[in-house]
């Protein structure tokens, strides 16, 4: 871990911060936008790409395939905080927010399987490759951007806006999604409507690229390649050497995998919920996410100042041990106010004729989006904090990559696949509350680990290695 000193960071003037912090988190919210956009679409286009005899079984091929962008997040990691920590932050999320926009653009433009066959589910695949690889990248840039610019005491403030990131992309992919629906119609956009999402990216992308294009480089980086210490060997240096990798370890297993459990859960597995297991049509399910979005965002800057005044470490616990204890019991209740009476109804009788689900008389949209919340102050707890927590836990020669790896195995290994293990437990159990048995297993261990191995970092210096 880095070490502590009586000395703080160099402050940035507070107007150079703010400019810093804005092109940084426009960025990474847009980078989210397209990698999100993806899973918010599911329940509407993966027939178009996979066919698996059944509606569910179609979701879960498209969630396989947006899992394969969680899965390879720590080789884009890698790859990129090598570069990172070799030639700078900058440049390199420069580059991956590049390759994000343009794999999203293609998305947009990418026939389906009515169309090309398999072919399509295949390219997709790839697209969504290059995406987790792009994002695996980016993320650790702007978190060590902002921190190595941010003053000592500020510090998890500060980065507590690049937490806000993945949570505006989710509910802007929302917005979009629905501003597009409710445009264009519903035939027409599950027709040919769904591709404008995708399309719309790349201008999104073009302007977070002018206004990234003027920002300096990392100052604590300049010094370092300045007195010739910068990193000859980022990955060797990041785990071969016994004490950064217990480091690494201990970031995985104490604080993002449980982490990556809450978030997904408290945000994507419960729109999936909503839609595929509650039947709550589209553009409910969307009000219901991105409204309780739009309300928890402001506490990822509470919990991130409040890190800098009482601590990070216990925030980030209290996160996991509160979806750990709670899911299941606000999983029951949501049950009661879900839209379709009987969630297995058939969509078609014998005839092929669509039958219309029978509406429970108790179903609210307002009651569910309250539960939801719930969820989502789990996720401020767990996740404003953690930028700051990471980035001090590692020395600055080392620090993109470090940080990264546990970050990306965290949040796109053990986090992303939430959905998918989740629907597929359901599917296999025929127990709608099955699929909660793996977040909370896994909040539950990262609580018990860090609780133990985890040291409180809010007071290192992170110029002291320098």
């Amino acid at each position: 871990m880095a070490s502590s000193a009586a000395r703080s960071a160099p402050a940035a003037p507070d107007q150079h911060i703010t400019k810093i912090i804005f092109s940084s988190a426009a960025g990474t919210m847009i980078e989210w936008y397209d990698f999100y956009i993806f899973g918010s679409l599911a329940s509407t286009i993966a027939s178009k790409f996979y066919q698996t005899g059944t509606p569910l079984g179609d979701i879960i091929a498209w969630l396989a395939a947006f899992a394969v962008g969680f899965i390879v997040r720590p080789f884009g990691a890698i790859f990129f905080g090598r570069i990172g920590d070799l030639i700078g932050r900058k440049y390199t999320f420069m580059v991956t927010m590049t390759l994000m926009g343009v794999c999203t653009f293609l998305v947009g433009l990418l026939p389906t399987q009515e169309t090309i066959g398999p072919a399509a589910g295949i390219i997709l695949i790839g697209l969504r490759i290059l995406q987790g690889l792009a994002l695996g990248g980016e993320y650790g840039g702007a978190a060590t951007y902002i921190a190595e610019h941010a003053p000592q005491d500020k510090r998890g403030f500060y980065t507590s806006f690049i937490q806000i990131t993945a949570t505006l992309g989710l509910f802007v992919s929302l917005g979009v999604i629905l501003t597009t629906r409710l445009t264009v119609g519903p035939e027409a956009f599950a027709a040919w409507g769904w591709r404008i999402p995708f399309l719309v990216s790349i201008f999104l992308i073009a302007v977070s690229l002018y206004i990234r294009s003027s920002l300096k480089e990392s100052p604590l980086f300049l010094r370092l390649k300045s007195i010739g210490q910068t990193s000859k060997n980022p990955l060797k240096e990041s785990f071969t050497n016994p004490v950064n990798l217990r480091y690494v370890i201990l970031a995985l297993f104490g604080a993002t995998m449980g982490q990556g459990v809450v978030w997904y859960t408290g945000q994507f597995y419960a729109l999936y919920y909503l839609q595929n297991i509650f039947k709550v049509p589209l553009v409910d399910s969307n009000l219901i996410i991105g409204v309780a979005i739009l309300f928890a965002t402001p506490l990822f800057i509470l919990t991130g100042w409040l890190s800098d005044r009482i601590g990070r470490k216990w925030l980030m616990l209290s996160g996991m041990a509160l979806g750990a204890l709670t899911y299941y019991p606000i999983y029951s209740a949501m049950y009661n106010f879900r839209y379709a009476l009987d969630p297995l109804q058939k969509l078609v009788d014998a005839a092929g004729n669509k039958i219309p689900y029978e509406v429970n008389p108790n179903y609210s949209p307002v009651v569910l989006g309250v539960f939801v919340f719930i969820q989502m102050i789990y996720v401020t707890l767990a996740y404003g904090p953690i930028a700051a927590y990471l980035v001090e836990m590692f020395p600055t020669r080392i620090r993109y990559t470090s940080m990264s790896l546990p970050y990306h195995l965290g949040n796109g290994v053990f986090g992303g696949m939430v959905p998918i293990i989740g629907l597929s437990l359901i599917q296999g159990t025929g127990n709608n509350m099955a699929g909660l048995y793996y977040p909370i297993a896994i909040a539950a261990i990262c609580f018990i680990v860090g609780a133990i191995f985890l040291k409180e970092t809010k007071d290192v210096d992170i110029t002291a290695d320098i």
